[in-house]
C-alpha cells in the first residue's frame, strides 16, 4: 500500500470526482483511476461505485476512507516533526478559520507571519466551525478557530470575545434601549446564519434557555446581505460587536444584546495531546501576541 495511492483515493472522495482530484494532486486523470484501482486490487475489494461520472463510497469504502486519512495525517505529523528537529523552517501550516470574522481578526496575523516566515507554505480551508471540527479530529489540520465552548479532545488558547448585538431595522421601536434580550424579540422573525455557523449554535441554544423556538425567515452565509435584509425589514440578526461596527448601515441600528452566555467567545483550538508542528506554533504565539 503506497502513500500516493491512498492519497489520490483520499482525494477522489473529497473532491467528489476524478478529474477535480487529479487537479488537486497534479496528476492526470488516467493516472488517478489507475492508482485507485491498484489500491481496489491490493485490497481486494472495491471501494467505489462508479455511476457515469459520479461515485460513491462502498462500505469497504468507508473503512478505508477514514484510515486513509489517518494515515496521510500521521505522516503529515511526523514529517513536521523530524523538520522541527532538524531545525528546518520551511514547512506548511494546515489551518482551518470560519468565514465569521476572520478578516478583521486574522488579517494583521497573516500579514506578520508572512513576514516573519516567508518560506512556511499556508494551507487555508474555510468552513463553518463544525466541519473544521472534523478536519481537526481526522488529523487533517494543524489549528482551527472555533466559538468557545469545544470538545474536551481539544486544547485551546483564547482569542477574543466580544458580546453580540441585535441588528433592528431603524423603524422598530425597539432600537430606543440600550439593551435587549432574547425575549424582548422572539416574536420578530430571526435571520441567522447558515446551519454550519457556530454563531447559530449560540443564538438557538440561548433561545431553548429561554423556552422559545424563534421564526426564522431567511439563512444566509453572507454579513453584508443579512445586514440588508434587516434593513429591508425582513426580520432581526445577531453579529459580534467587531463586525457590526463595520458594517454601519443608515437604516440599520446595533442594541447590544443583554443574555448570559451569548458572547462571540473565539479561540485557536488544537488536538489534545497531539504534536504541533513548529508552523503551528509560530501561529499561536503571533494570534496571542495580536489578541493583547
Amino acid at each position: 500500500m503506497e502513500i500516493r495511492t491512498l492519497r489520490a483515493f483520499v482525494e477522489v472522495v473529497r473532491q467528489g470526482g476524478f478529474s477535480r482530484a487529479a487537479e488537486t494532486i497534479f496528476a492526470t486523470q488516467s493516472a488517478v483511476s489507475k492508482a485507485i484501482k491498484q489500491l481496489e486490487d491490493e485490497l481486494g475489494v472495491p471501494l467505489l461505485n462508479r455511476q457515469g461520472h459520479k461515485s460513491s463510497l462502498t462500505a469497504a469504502g468507508e473503512i478505508v476512507y477514514v484510515r486513509a486519512r489517518r494515515i496521510l495525517a500521521e505522516r503529515d505529523a511526523l514529517l513536521s516533526e523530524l523538520d522541527d528537529l532538524r531545525g528546518v523552517k520551511r514547512g506548511v501550516l494546515r489551518l482551518g478559520l470560519p468565514p465569521l470574522g476572520t478578516a478583521t481578526l486574522f488579517a494583521p496575523v497573516f500579514a506578520a507571519y508572512r513576514s516573519r516566515y516567508p518560506q512556511i507554505e499556508i494551507n487555508l480551508v474555510e468552513h463553518g466551525s463544525g466541519m473544521l471540527e472534523d478536519l481537526l479530529r481526522a488529523g487533517e489540520l494543524d489549528l482551527i478557530a472555533s466559538l468557545l465552548p469545544v470538545s474536551q479532545e481539544f486544547d485551546w488558547q483564547e482569542l477574543r470575545r466580544e458580546p453580540l448585538v441585535v441588528l433592528l431595522p431603524e423603524s422598530n421601536p425597539l432600537v430606543e434601549r440600550p439593551s435587549l434580550k432574547l425575549v424582548d424579540v422572539k416574536e420578530l422573525p430571526f435571520i441567522l446564519f447558515q446551519s454550519g455557523f457556530a454563531l447559530n449554535r449560540v443564538i438557538l441554544d440561548a433561545c431553548k434557555r429561554n423556552g422559545f423556538e424563534p421564526n426564522v425567515s431567511v439563512q444566509s452565509g453572507q454579513v453584508d446581505f443579512i445586514v440588508e435584509l434587516v434593513a429591508a425589514g425582513m426580520g432581526i440578526a445577531f453579529l459580534p460587536r467587531m463586525i457590526a461596527d463595520q458594517r454601519d448601515h443608515a437604516l440599520v441600528r446595533a442594541i447590544t444584546l443583554a443574555e448570559p452566555q451569548t458572547d462571540y467567545h473565539i479561540a485557536m483550538v488544537w488536538r489534545r495531546g497531539s504534536y504541533v508542528p513548529h508552523a503551528a506554533r509560530a501561529w499561536l504565539q503571533l494570534s496571542k501576541i495580536s489578541a493583547v
